[in-house]
């Protein structure tokens, strides 16, 4: 009897589908060896990353930078769960449960690790909470939606603080999706502009941080000094040298202290390995699998890895130093094929070739009809980069509706204004984590009351102001304390003004989800209840 190798593929990007796609066509074909194929995904899509900037701007619809796996890979297993373990001894992955509360265990006898990496503000003050990442359909949808809601209330705002903070953009990262981003949001919010008479262009404020002497660190100099000018003349501000370090639901805080006032911050940096390749016991370099010219994990035969999880060796010159393949889609295309081939190899009991791909070249979109581009050698700037750029891309989506789809998007961009459409697709209320900074208003005195907060870490002044006379002290919160409630209770406007006194993180909760808990918490309702009561005896209760 034929022995039967099961592949389980983690990851459904592009290196990972590539994998299983030749697999399939060779269990098709009729290969020596038997393969069943397995991929797991936390999405049934393929999403195409180099146009997420464009479903910012609306230059393409959001469906069509997405491409269902089922209909990619007919024939394989598709799982559409989160990986949350796997047992290199046992040669079994662990997927999260579905509908039941039961978890997925799927056996393997090679398993191929394409998770790439996940977006981690680990040790960055108030990112988790206050700032946008951008490395998800999900992100690029939030970001358009968060730009609009952003031009609204700048719209119905008067002129100050608040509306100056609103009309503010901010993006960190100058490599290739920091520079597209700040590009299309650039182009996106100019030309929404149409659509608000109210709001002039030099209110707009754009800013692109970023940590090196000069943005597209993967370019050629003269192409990437060719973008930073052309950037900066369109308008947007470049803070080179600039790291981000912290954020507040109003400001984006540099490392050296500077403050800049937005309600707008985009964070493309950092990216941190999967916490499934964290956990995996295998050798690592900077959170990357360590992986042979044949894309093996050092050490483990049956164990693969590829893309922006791995760290695969270039072939370079006798002597130079080692380089390694970096985190783009062409080059884990060509992984995905060579690991493919070398799988079939080793099941057939031939040997395994060795990664050989140098890249095609590096291109970035500039908006606006412009970009820059190195193409097998050749340097390309302004309206050329560009028409390169859409060409290639477009050649390189899958399946031809796609194309048709997005070539059209694409020319009627040309010609009409982008549609304002802020699509909610997510809970407008619930819990969130927010972080404030000394001297930060949480409320002020005579604001609507809608969320409650508990102090989680840090302190809070509840002060309030007397006519003439300045400000009341009336209380200090400390960790695991809470505040707000009075004016949710009551349905009454803020009494006091809550200032931060040491940088502090609570938890927000919006004032129906804080009701829900009430009715459904006795204990709780008998504490806030003692509290009001406590309260309303004061002559100048807090707020």
């Amino acid at each position: 009897m034929t022995q039967v190798h099961r592949v389980v593929v983690l990851g459904g990007g592009f290196g990972g589908v590539e994998v299983a796609r030749r697999l399939l066509r060779a269990a098709r074909g009729g290969g020596s060896a038997e393969l069943e194929v397995h991929l797991v995904n936390r999405e049934n899509y393929l999403v195409f990353q180099p146009m997420l900037p464009e479903v910012v701007s609306g230059g393409v619809g959001l469906a069509d930078t997405i491409s269902p796996l089922r209909r990619l890979l007919p024939g394989v297993k598709l799982y559409v769960r989160e990986v949350q373990a796997v047992d290199l001894d046992r040669r079994t992955v662990t997927c999260a449960p579905g509908f039941e509360p039961k978890p997925l265990v799927l056996p393997f006898d090679h398993l191929v690790v394409a998770l790439g990496n996940v977006t981690d503000f680990r040790g960055m003050t108030g990112l988790a909470e206050h700032a946008l990442p951008f490395k998800t359909l999900g992100d690029a949808l939030a970001l358009r939606n968060h730009a609009i809601h952003a031009l609204e209330e700048a719209a119905a705002s008067p002129p100050g603080e608040l509306r100056s903070q609103l009309l503010a953009f901010v993006v960190a990262g100058g490599g290739f999706s920091g520079v597209e981003a700040i590009a299309e949001l650039h182009d996106f919010v100019r030309r929404a502009l149409r659509s608000y008479p109210g709001i002039a262009r030099d209110e707009c404020r754009f800013v692109l941080l970023h940590a090196r002497e000069r943005i597209l660190p993967e370019m050629d100099e003269s192409l990437a000094l060719y973008a930073q000018s052309l950037l900066q003349r369109r308008g947007v501000e470049l803070l080179l040298g600039a790291r981000l370090q912290a954020a507040t639901r109003d400001h984006a805080i540099l490392a050296d202290g500077t403050r800049i006032p937005t309600r707008t911050l985009v964070a493309t940096v950092p990216s941190h390995p999967n916490p499934v390749v964290e956990s995996l016991p295998l050798a690592k370099q900077g959170g990357r699998i360590l992986v042979d010219a044949t894309l093996r994990a050092q050490g483990h035969d049956r164990v693969w890895a590829l893309g922006d999880c791995a760290l695969v060796p270039m072939p370079t010159r006798p002597g130079a130093e080692p380089s390694f393949a970096p985190p783009t889609a062409q080059h884990a295309i060509r992984e995905g094929r060579l690991l493919a081939d070398n799988l079939l190899a080793v099941l057939s009991g031939k040997p395994p070739r060795a990664f050989a791909f140098t890249g095609l070249g590096t291109m970035a979109s500039l908006g606006h009809r412009k970009g820059v581009a190195r193409v097998l050698g050749l340097r390309l700037s302004g309206f050329a980069a560009w028409w390169a750029w859409r060409t290639v891309y477009l050649m390189k989506l899958p399946g031809i509706d796609r194309k048709i789809r997005v070539g059209f998007a694409w020319a009627l961009d040309l010609f009409f204004p982008p549609d304002l459409v802020q699509l909610r697709v997510g809970r407008s209320s619930g819990v969130d984590h927010e972080h404030f900074e000394p001297g930060q208003i949480v409320f002020e005195q005579g604001d609507v009351g809608d969320r409650l907060y508990i102090i989680v870490k840090g302190t809070a002044d509840v002060v309030r102001a007397r006519d003439g006379e300045g400000e009341e002290l009336l209380a200090t919160l400390g960790k695991g304390q809470y505040f707000g409630e009075l004016a949710l209770l009551q349905r009454t406007t803020r009494s006091a003004t809550v200032r931060c006194r040491e940088a502090m993180d609570v938890i927000s909760v919006e004032k129906g989800d804080f009701l829900a808990l009430l009715e459904n918490l006795p204990e709780m309702l008998g504490d806030v209840e003692e509290r009001l009561a406590s309260y309303r005896q004061q002559p100048d209760p807090p707020a």
